[in-house]
């Protein structure tokens, strides 16, 4: 038996909730996607963080370099690039972990190798593999591909994220 590819499966919850945009006005979708994925992960309203695209196989997310994440040095905070990469790795993690499961992030590694200049965006990958196997196993980990780039296209932080899943916990029978 063959793994079943992101185009075979049925969509999950995340992706029947993106589905719904399509209900919305063209002039108010990506406002309205940014409200559902923001219900999802509240901290990224706090810091600002703008969903620019999501499949199951890409998903990009910027913050723009303004006043609520400055450091002392009018950069991004160390904090909120790391919230970036998460938030992208989480959400294709989120695109393509099955219904019956709870994604966790396990692990991250952030190593700062320039000053960033602007803003910043986050794009994090997962290969058709990647997914495959997130479909056939009700708990796993994977190591997600994370790039993160200021204005300037510069690679200011180097990162790797580790994200895990395990079977939804169910409810208490009393």
């Amino acid at each position: 038996m063959s793994p079943v590819t992101a185009l075979e499966r049925a969509p999950n919850k995340l992706q029947r909730s993106l589905m719904r945009l399509d209900e919305a006005p063209a002039f108010m979708r990506g406002w309205v996607q940014n409200i559902i994925l923001r219900r999802a992960v509240p901290f990224t309203g706090t810091a600002g963080l703008r969903f620019i695209s999501l499949s199951t196989d890409r998903v990009e997310v910027r913050v723009a370099n303004e006043a609520r994440v400055h450091n002392h040095i009018g950069g991004v905070y160390a904090s909120a690039m790391n919230l970036l990469a998460e938030t992208a790795t989480g959400m294709v993690i989120g695109m393509n972990v099955r219904d019956d499961c709870t994604p966790l992030a396990k692990s991250l590694s952030m190593r700062f190798v320039q000053r960033a200049s602007g803003g910043l965006k986050a794009v994090a990958t997962l290969s058709p593999e990647q997914a495959a196997y997130m479909q056939a196993n009700e708990k796993g980990e994977l190591s997600v591909a994370v790039t993160v780039t200021d204005d300037t296209g510069a690679e200011p932080v180097q990162c790797e994220f580790v994200w895990a899943w395990v079977p939804a916990s169910r409810p208490k029978k009393n």
